[in-house]
């Protein structure tokens, strides 16, 4: 679908626009928040990305338009009835308040691994976005759980044609609203079969949807606040972690895009802690090898990550890929 409107779009309900203070890459910064390339709900390319999504004030469609090149001025525009809350929230979404001078200071950049380093100076756009939508961001998580990547994407991609609404103003055809927790707990079993979605992590969703009211409630929240609330006393990483089903993994996979969480890492992950072990060791560790690896770091743990991911490294791949079984007519 094309990401930069090229024809005239009717009025907008709202926008705004942003002039960032040093580099700024669309792409890199938003491409977290897309779960494959047909996420119906978020599609980020390096000039333009819509995304359809819910505020407290109701639907919205956002487009973020840029021209090219790192320093060009980013246009918001939004249409439904959440448009003038995503517009105010804009700056948060693309991350323009993701500082990363601490990271970049001579003291940290000195002990950085050399291929850290220059993927630094080759993606200097990069910013953490913080969406501040918590089910947005938690029922991807559970249903990537223990799964491919392509798995994941299509019971995302299901979920989203089968209870997603259409989304306001005009969203590329074939775009849908994420499923909101209501839709969740409208789903029939079979809805979850075709989706391939098995009983554990359609469980765990469920359990997330009618918890969802209490968890928003940290949304716009910062992520150390501690409060009291229907789940008890704590931090947001309490909270989430108080749900069965919903561990360390997941909740850095959440926090990462609701709060541009830049210290959290997804330990549990099934290929990272090798591939950060292959890259700055050149041998392969396991997860508590990693975060020694990473302790130098604390405070920029992700970013170090990310960074590795943008690199161009690539995993050592020491047998054959796994194919997904569809189980639907079995």
């Amino acid at each position: 679908m094309p990401l930069t409107p090229s024809t005239p779009l009717p009025a907008c309900d709202a926008q705004a626009s942003w002039r960032p203070h040093g580099p700024y890459s669309l792409r890199q910064s938003l491409g977290i928040l897309q779960r494959g390339t047909g996420d119906p709900a978020t599609q980020v390319g390096d000039t333009g990305a819509w995304l359809c999504f819910h505020t407290p004030a109701g639907p919205v469609t956002l487009l973020a338009t840029r021209s090219v090149g790192l320093h060009a001025e980013v246009l918001l525009r939004a249409w439904g009835p959440g448009s003038a809350h995503a517009v105010e929230r804009g700056l948060h979404l693309l991350g323009a308040y993701d500082d990363w001078s601490a990271f970049d200071s001579p003291e940290t950049r000195g002990r950085l691994h050399p291929v850290v380093a220059s993927s630094r100076k080759s993606n200097p756009g990069l910013r953490f976005p913080s969406t501040g939508r918590i089910f947005d961001a938690l029922l991807p998580a559970i249903l990537e759980q223990k799964v491919t990547v392509l798995e994941a994407n299509f019971a995302w991609r299901y979920l989203c044609l089968a209870v997603g609404e259409l989304p306001p103003g005009p969203a590329p055809s074939g775009m849908r609203l994420p499923p909101t927790p209501a839709a969740v707990r409208s789903l029939r079993p079979w809805q979850w079969h075709q989706a391939r979605v098995d009983s554990k992590r359609s469980a765990t969703a469920l359990r997330a949807a009618v918890a969802a009211p209490a968890l928003e409630r940290w949304a716009l929240l910062e992520l150390g606040a501690r409060r009291e609330n229907t789940m008890g006393a704590g931090t947001l990483s309490a909270a989430l972690a108080s749900l069965p089903g919903v561990g360390p993994w997941s909740i850095a996979e959440v926090l990462q895009r609701t709060h541009g969480a830049a210290d959290y890492v997804s330990v549990g992950d099934f290929h990272l802690a090798a591939f950060v072990g292959q890259v700055l060791t050149g041998r392969r560790v396991d997860d508590a090898g990693m975060l020694e690896l990473l302790e130098p770091f604390s405070g920029h743990r992700q970013r170090v990550v990310r960074l590795i991911g943008l690199s161009g490294h690539r995993k050592q791949a020491f047998g054959p890929r796994l194919a997904p079984m569809d189980h639907r007519r079995r």
